[in-house]
Formats: structure tokens, C-alpha cells, sequence
């Protein structure tokens, strides 16, 4: 699967459901357009694996020495709370309650998505984490692609 991209504003209803992007759908294989793994993010946001993504993740962490302390807090701390989550026939997806009160999520949310995942961050809270963010911006790249080999 090619890296996913894009931002999409989207507004949850009562339910706290949101109708998934069909931008962002068109990027997924056919074979996983409709199931999503469903997860605490890294930051203050919930994260959406497609269901073969959360797989190969999961095989990964599965090849971990969970004889080791820290490899087991790893392991319990990035699967709790995660939850199979399944587009309905109108499109739409369903934040659990649990989930949307971890993150502080409300009714207008961003989807971010990036490489194997997309983030659904609170509209207020993603932008407030952004412009705290940008300042540091040219600092944060130097620090993170300064150091990458260029093919030129």
C-alpha cells in the first residue's frame, strides 16, 4: 500500500459517527476500504490502522522479548483499548464513547493520514498542536531529514 496522505475535516454526529472520506478511501485497495483498527494515538489523538496494517504491526510486535519489562509495557500500553472498527453501508465509522472522552474528542474532528495510518484528532486540539509546533518546524527538520543520504 502506497503512503497515505491528507487532512479532512469531518463532523461526528450524536452517535459519534463520521462519514469517512472518499478521498481518503480511494487511497485504500478495495480489500480495505471497510475494516479499521481503532486505537490510542502518541499524542492527545486516536489512531486508524486499515485491519491489514494493524496486522503486519501486530507481527511485528509479536517477535518481541516480552521477557523484557519494558518490551511488555510496550506491548499492553499500544494494544489497550484498541478496537475493531467496520464502515457501515452508509460509509460511516463509529468512534466509541470510551475512545472519544481519552482523546477529548468532540463533534469536529481531523482525520490526518500518513503512511499506514490515519490520526482523528480534535479540530481545536490538532490545530493548537500544530501552531505550538511550527516554530520549531525548521529545527525539527534539520534534527529529522539532516542527516538522510540524498540520491542526486
Amino acid at each position: 500500500m502506497a503512503g497515505l496522505v491528507g487532512e479532512y475535516e469531518v463532523k461526528l454526529d450524536a452517535k459519534g459517527r463520521f462519514m469517512f472520506p472518499s478521498g481518503l478511501r480511494k487511497q485504500l485497495p478495495p480489500a480495505n476500504q471497510r475494516d479499521f483498527m481503532l486505537n490510542k494515538g502518541f499524542e492527545d489523538c486516536l489512531t486508524l490502522f486499515p485491519l491489514a496494517e494493524w496486522e503486519k504491526i501486530s507481527e511485528k510486535l509479536s517477535k518481541m522479548n516480552l521477557f523484557k519489562p519494558k518490551n511488555r509495557m510496550f506491548y499492553r500500553l499500544f494494544h489497550q483499548g484498541a478496537k475493531l472498527v467496520s464502515l457501515d453501508k452508509a460509509g460511516r465509522a463509529l468512534v466509541p464513547v470510551t475512545h472519544m472522552e481519552r482523546v477529548g474528542l468532540k463533534q469536529e474532528a481531523m482525520l490526518i493520514a500518513y503512511n499506514d495510518r490515519v490520526e482523528i484528532w480534535d479540530k481545536s486540539k490538532y490545530f493548537e498542536m500544530i501552531e505550538g509546533s511550527m516554530t520549531d518546524f525548521a529545527d525539527l527538520a534539520d534534527e529529522v531529514m539532516g542527516d538522510l543520504d540524498h540520491d542526486e
